[in-house]
């Protein structure tokens, strides 16, 4: 167990490793510090505000279960669309 969760750290390091490397290459003025690494994983390392918290954990009509985290690498929970589920 240990193995595999110094396996998951290793990865999350190296995602966000990834996503600095891949804005700090961008010029300065054309750096938005969001994206998605490979395409796939998304990043923001923008100041959180209160509006994006709000629409990425409470959005009941956004149709995703996982969004975008608000700050960091990886998903978050939609705990709107579990309340509309379970509604």
């Amino acid at each position: 167990m240990g193995r595999i969760r110094r396996i998951v750290k290793l990865a999350a390091f190296a995602v966000t490793v990834a996503a600095i490397v891949e804005q700090l290459r961008l010029p300065a003025g054309e750096r938005t510090w969001e994206g998605r690494v490979g395409g796939l994983v998304p990043y923001d390392f923008r100041m959180p505000t209160f509006e994006r918290a709000r629409s990425r954990w409470w959005n009941p009509t956004d149709d995703r279960l996982f969004v975008p985290t608000v700050f960091g690498v990886g998903w978050t929970v939609n705990f709107g669309r579990i309340a509309r589920l379970a509604g």
